[in-house]
C-alpha cells in the first residue's frame, strides 16, 4: 500500500511539474512579446515627438505604461511560477529518495505476486478437474435417470390402457343416465318454455291495455283543451262585456277589471285550500284505521299463535315416538322433518328450544309451514291416547313423552321469565361468557370517509355443553354506519366455532363506539366494536438525555428520534 501510495505521489508531482513548466514557458513567451511590443512602442514615440503631434504623443505613452505594467506583472508571475517549480521538483526528488528506500521490498512484492499467480492457476486445474469429475457423475445419473423413466413410461401406458377399457365401460354406463337426464332436462325446459309463453302473453296484454288507457287519456287530453279554450273564450267575452258597461256607467276600468281578477284569484285558491284539507283529513282518518286495524291483529293473533305453535311443537314430539314404535300410521312429512332434524340436530326433545332461538321472521315462516304441511299426515289429525287400542299402549313410552313434555314447558318457562340453565359438570361449574370471540374487540382504525371495510369474527363455544347462539342487535349509534351478516349455525358443541362478517361503511369522519349482542342458552353476551379516525402519535425514543462525563472545552453531541406511529401526518416544533 505504502508503494503504490509513492507511486501515485510520484506521478502526481510529475504532472504537477509539468504544468508548472508550461505555464513557465508561456509566461516567458508573453514577456517576450510584451518586450518587442514597448520598443515598437518606443521607435513611435520618437517618430511622433519629431513631428510634433501631441495628441497621438499622449496616447502612445498611455499604450507604454500599460505594457510597462503588464510586463512588470508578468515578471514577478515568472519568478512565482519558478519558485513553485523549484519547490515541486524539491517535494518530487524527496518522494523519490523515500521510494528508493522501498526497492527491496518491491521486489519481494513482486516475487510473492508471481507465486500467488502460480498458486491461482494450481487451484484453477483442481478446480477443473473436480468439475470434470462431477460431470461424469451427473452423466451416470442421467443414464440411470433415463432408464428409470423409461420403466415408469412403460407401466404408465399399462396403466393408461386399463383405465382407457374402464373408461368406455363408464362411458356405456354414463350415456344410459344421460339420456334420462336429458329427457328430464326437456321436460323442465318445456315446463319452462309454458311459463315464459304465460308470462309473455300476460306482458302483451298489459301493453296492450296501456296503449287503450293512453289513447283515452289523450282524447281526454283533447277535450279538456277544447273545453279550456272555451272557457277563455267565455271570459274574454265577459271582460269586454263589463269594460263596456264601466266605460257607459263612467266608471275606472282598470281599477275594476283589476279587483274581478283577484276575486277570482281568491276563491280558486280557497277552494282548493278547502279541497286539500278535505283530502288530509280523509288521509289521517285512513291512517289512524289502519294502525288500530294492525294493533287489533296482532293483539288476536299472538296468543293464538304461541298456544297453536306450542301444541304442534308437542304434537310433533309425541307423533315422532308414536311412528316409531308403530309402522300402521301414516308417514310424516318430508320436508317437515327434514327441517325439524337440521334445525334441532337430530334429536326431537331439542326441536322446542331450538324454535325459540329464531328470529321473528323465521318464526312466522315456521308457523305457516306447521299450520300448513305439505302432504297430510299426522298434522291433519287430531290423535287421542284414548282411541289407541289396551295392547298398543307401552306404559315406558308413556312415561318418556310426560317427560320430554315437562322438559319442553320448562325450557320454555325459562326462555319467557329469563333465567337462563347454569352449565355444570363434575369437575365445577361454567363462569363467565360462554362464547369467546376473535379477536376480542372489533376495531376499525384509519378509517377514510366512503370507503368499505368488512371483518370476520370467530365465535367459539367456551361453555361445559352443548350452546345456541343468536344475534340480537347492534348499539344505537352504529346503526346507520355498521352491519352485521350472521347465519345461526343452530347447535354448537364444546369449543367448535361459527363465524360473522361486520361491515362497516363510515360517512362521517368521528370516532365511535359500540357493541355486537348476542344471546346464547346461557345468558346474553355482547363483542365490542371500536372505530377511530386517523390520528398522528408522536414518541420519543429516550425519555433522558445523560452526556455523562466530559471535561472542560469538549464537544458531546446525542440524537433524539421523534417517531409518528399514527396515519395521519402532523407539524411539530
Amino acid at each position: 500500500r505504502n508503494i503504490k501510495l509513492l507511486d501515485d505521489m510520484v506521478k502526481e508531482k510529475e504532472l504537477v511539474v509539468q504544468k508548472t513548466r508550461q505555464k513557465l514557458g508561456a509566461c516567458q513567451l508573453r514577456i517576450k512579446m510584451l518586450a518587442k511590443q514597448l520598443d515598437c512602442v518606443d521607435m513611435e514615440i520618437e517618430r511622433e515627438e519629431e513631428a510634433g503631434n501631441v495628441a497621438a504623443l499622449s496616447r502612445l505613452q498611455a499604450v507604454r505604461s500599460r505594457l510597462c505594467s503588464e510586463l512588470q506583472r508578468e515578471k514577478e508571475l515568472e519568478l512565482i511560477i519558478d519558485l513553485k517549480l523549484n519547490q515541486n521538483n524539491l517535494e518530487m526528488w524527496e518522494i523519490e529518495i523515500e521510494e528508493g528506500k522501498y526497492e527491496v521490498l518491491r521486489d519481494e512484492l513482486q516475487k510473492e505476486e508471481e507465486q500467488l499467480q502460480k498458486h491461482y492457476q494450481e487451484q484453477r486445474g483442481r478446480r477443473i478437474w473436480k468439475e470434470k469429475r462431477t460431470a461424469l457423475q451427473a452423466e451416470r445419473k442421467r443414464r440411470s435417470q433415463d432408464e428409470k423413466e423409461e420403466k415408469a413410461q412403460k407401466e404408465y401406458e399399462e396403466r393408461k390402457k386399463k383405465i382407457l377399457e374402464d373408461a368406455k365401460r363408464n362411458h356405456k354406463k354414463a350415456a344410459c343416465f344421460l339420456k334420462q337426464s336429458t329427457a328430464r332436462i326437456h321436460d323442465k325446459i318445456a315446463k319452462e318454455e309454458e311459463k315464459t309463453q304465460e308470462h309473455m302473453e300476460r306482458r302483451i296484454q298489459a301493453v296492450l291495455s296501456l296503449k287503450n288507457s293512453i289513447t283515452s287519456n289523450r282524447e281526454k287530453l283533447q277535450t279538456l283543451q277544447v273545453l279550456n279554450k272555451a272557457k277563455a273564450l267565455e271570459a274574454k267575452n265577459e271582460e269586454t262585456k263589463m269594460r263596456e258597461a264601466i266605460l257607459a256607467e263612467g266608471g275606472n276600468v282598470v281599477k275594476e277589471v283589476f279587483l274581478h281578477k283577484r276575486q277570482l284569484k281568491h276563491e280558486k285558491e280557497e277552494q282548493a285550500f278547502r279541497e286539500l284539507q278535505k283530502s288530509r283529513k280523509i288521509e289521517i282518518v285512513s291512517r289512524i284505521l289502519k294502525e288500530k286495524a294492525s294493533i287489533d291483529k296482532q293483539k288476536e293473533s299472538q296468543p293464538r299463535i304461541r298456544a297453536t305453535k306450542t301444541r304442534v311443537i308437542f304434537n310433533y314430539v309425541f307423533q315422532t315416538s308414536v311412528l316409531s314404535q308403530k309402522s300402521w300410521l301414516s308417514p310424516s312429512p318430508p320436508s317437515l322433518a327434514d327441517e325439524g332434524t337440521a334445525a334441532g340436530g337430530g334429536s326431537p326433545e331439542d326441536i322446542p328450544q331450538d324454535v325459540l332461538w329464531e328470529s321473528g321472521d323465521d318464526e312466522e315462516e315456521k308457523e305457516k309451514t306447521f299450520l300448513e304441511p305439505e302432504f297430510p299426515g299426522l298434522w291433519g289429525q287430531e290423535y287421542d291416547l284414548r282411541k289407541i287400542p289396551k295392547e298398543e299402549v307401552d306404559p315406558t313410552q308413556l312415561a318418556i313423552r310426560a317427560v320430554k313434555k315437562e322438559m319442553s314447558e320448562k325450557k320454555m318457562e325459562e326462555f319467557q321469565t329469563g333465567s337462563f340453565a347454569k352449565q355444570i359438570v363434575p369437575s365445577g361449574e361454567h363462569k363467565g361468557c360462554a362464547f369467546h370471540s376473535k379477536p376480542s374487540c372489533i376495531h376499525f382504525k384509519d378509517f377514510d370517509v366512503g370507503q368499505t371495510y368488512k371483518k370476520k369474527i370467530i365465535l367459539t363455544n367456551a361453555s361445559y355443553s352443548v350452546n345456541y347462539c343468536r344475534l340480537v342487535g347492534i348499539s344505537e349509534c352504529l346503526k346507520d354506519f355498521i352491519s352485521v351478516h350472521f347465519d345461526p349455525p343452530g347447535k354448537m358443541s364444546t369449543g367448535m366455532s361459527c363465524e360473522f362478517v361486520v361491515t362497516f361503511k363510515p360517512m362521517i369522519n368521528q370516532s365511535l363506539e359500540g357493541e355486537v349482542m348476542f344471546v346464547a342458552q346461557t345468558g346474553s353476551f355482547s363483542v365490542p366494536l371500536k372505530c377511530t379516525v386517523k390520528s398522528c402519535v408522536l414518541a420519543l425514543d429516550k425519555e433522558l438525555i445523560d452526556f455523562g462525563s466530559h471535561v472542560v472545552g469538549e464537544t458531546i453531541s446525542r440524537t433524539i428520534s421523534l417517531t409518528n406511529s399514527g396515519a395521519l401526518g402532523t407539524r411539530f416544533k
